[in-house]
């Protein structure tokens, strides 16, 4: 078994790709909640749905993220009506948060609401919250604490970011289904999607329980680099790097996650900081990480498995 954690486009891609080349019972996918807010009176998961897209196949190639054909009328009208229109909801992603407002009002759990979403959208491959229980991503500036999608979405990231904080995190609980495949003795290796290690993969390892396990693993960690040729594939992630005192590289991510990570994958862009990585005892995979289509995710899915397997 391969347990990913994902958050974001590359999360979602990189997904997707394991999804295409792993049978359901080899693959479960931790995808980061940091991210999810309340807005207009729905539970809107953001990394969970843009994870459940791209393995489906019905995401927008173009931004990575939402519906493939999405319309807007319903954003359209709430504009008209003076409404919040910062935040866009497609029409047709209107409908996932429509039923699991629904679905949580009726008592069930994140995880459960997930499971249900996801085999609505044939989707056999275990997509799992890493909690339940709310998590938030705080984005600390010089100026303010701000909450992840204020500083995201209505400031565009444009706030000097100084840090981040996870509320909730230290209460929080793996979902059941989570708990199983971290208990297993079947699982073979562990791999960072390439995801923003700050505000995607940071939440996930906040979860006690999941970080403890980490510590205490038999197998290996496998992290494929979102920094390509000094920047973010997409997101803020180099920006962030940069205003934390960070280069924007490969080599500063191998020493940021330090013990956490055993292997790398690295773009071929990146294939002379490779020999400065494997001096900090870690083995090192480069090949092209650029997943521009269904295609090229799976065959990066492939490297990045026989990478990991590998004895």
């Amino acid at each position: 078994m391969i347990v990913a954690l994902a958050g974001g486009v590359g999360g979602g891609r990189m997904a997707a790709g394991l999804a295409a080349v792993l049978p359901p019972r080899e693959l479960t996918v931790v995808v980061n909640t940091g991210d999810d807010f309340e807005h207009m009176g729905f539970t809107i998961c953001p990394d969970l749905d843009s994870v459940m897209y791209a393995v489906a196949g019905v995401n927008n190639p173009q931004t990575g993220w939402g519906r493939a054909g999405e319309t807007w009328a319903f954003m359209d009208e709430i504009k008209r009506c003076g409404g919040e229109g910062w935040f866009n909801l497609g029409d047709r992603d209107l409908a996932v948060h429509v039923l699991r407002r629904e679905a949580l009002r009726r008592g069930a759990t994140l995880s459960e609401v997930t499971r249900d979403l996801c085999t609505r959208f044939g989707i056999e491959h275990a997509i799992v919250p890493m909690s339940d229980m709310p998590v938030r991503t705080r984005v600390k500036t010089k100026s303010q604490e701000h909450s992840f999608q204020d500083y995201f979405v209505r400031l565009r990231c444009k706030p000097h970011t100084t840090g981040f904080r996870f509320a909730g995190a230290r209460a929080a609980r793996v979902p059941l289904m989570l708990q199983r495949s971290m208990e297993s003795t079947q699982v073979e290796a562990v791999v960072f999607c390439p995801s923003n290690p700050f505000v995607s993969i940071s939440p996930i390892l906040a979860v006690p329980a999941i970080r403890a396990w980490l510590k205490q693993r038999k197998f290996p960690v496998t992290a494929v680099s979102p920094i390509v040729g000094g920047a973010a594939v997409k997101g803020p992630a180099a920006k962030m790097m940069r205003e934390l005192g960070l280069q924007p590289s490969t080599l500063a991510l191998v020493r940021h996650y330090g013990d956490a990570v055993d292997r790398w994958v690295i773009d071929r862009q990146d294939a002379r900081q490779a020999a400065a990585i494997e001096r900090l005892g870690k083995r090192v995979l480069v090949t092209d990480t650029l997943m521009t289509n269904r295609r090229k995710s799976a065959a990066l899915a492939r490297c990045v498995i026989n990478f990991a397997l590998k004895k």
